[in-house]
């Protein structure tokens, strides 16, 4: 039995993933480690704390732990990483708000306020979520 849902043992089994996707996985891995360089504009250390952050909205631990642990490596506070995180926070509750438009929208538009006209049961979804 499991004593927890997420375990870092289970990146153990990383190995066995690329083993079964090889091409897909080689280009992951080549990607990755173009990103996480300091070719670009961005320095190393900031892209570590934006991957803190993106991990958090993204619900993924081994993403917080792995990115954190680099993060730190490289000097990062942990008031930096809850300033990060909090920014995140804000900016995906915003999403949220913002994106409550569309519910505005898909409101006001399609049904009328007949009453009496009865509602059609969905039978196929128009969306998946």
């Amino acid at each position: 039995m499991m004593n927890s849902y997420y375990s870092r043992e289970d990146l153990k089994r990383i190995p066995e993933i690329m083993n079964l996707a090889p091409k897909a996985a080689a280009s992951f891995i080549a990607f990755e480690k173009e990103i996480y360089t300091d070719s670009g504009s961005v320095p190393v250390k900031t892209k570590e704390l934006i991957a803190i952050a993106v991990a958090h909205i993204t619900g993924c631990p081994y993403c917080i732990d792995t990115h954190t642990q680099r993060y730190k490596k490289l000097g990062g506070t942990s008031e930096e990483i809850i300033e990060a995180v909090l920014v995140a926070a804000s900016t995906r509750a915003g999403a949220v708000l913002s994106h409550a438009t569309q519910a505005l929208a898909a409101f006001d538009q399609g049904l009328t306020t007949d009453e009496s006209s009865p509602v059609t049961p969905v039978t196929k979804p128009d969306c998946f979520c």
